[in-house]
């Protein structure tokens, strides 16, 4: 699978994408730090990446209808420090050998995942 990472996610998850045979890009190898959020999104489409992201402005499907995306991953956790925000890739990754993304956004908290978008 194709992901982008937002620039509030550590530059290690690209690393931990990567070893289990994923294709990661982060915002900030792109140059993109600081695009506004539309900005990341049509790249996002562009290049068919499913976006994985802190920023719970993407859970807003008004703004970023699931429909329209590869995918979109928000992840909503009590804590954002980088051993946590890593912790939580191996269940994400788990859910993605049965649970399509396409389509869909999921919201990631600390003990489940809410999914959004087509079926």
């Amino acid at each position: 699978m194709k992901f982008k990472f937002d620039e509030n996610l550590p530059s290690d998850l690209g690393d931990l994408l990567r070893a289990e045979g994923h294709d990661a890009h982060s915002v900030l190898d792109e140059n993109l730090r600081g695009a506004a959020d539309p900005s990341i999104a049509k790249v996002c489409q562009a290049e068919e990446r499913i976006l994985i992201t802190l920023d719970l402005d993407f859970a807003h499907i008004e703004n970023y209808p699931p429909a329209e995306y590869p995918g979109i991953i928000v992840l909503r956790l009590a804590r954002q420090d980088r051993d946590i925000v890593l912790a939580i890739i191996p269940r994400i990754l788990a859910l993605l050998r049965t649970e399509p993304i396409a389509q869909r956004l999921w919201i990631v908290d600390d003990s489940r995942t809410r999914i959004r978008g087509e079926t």
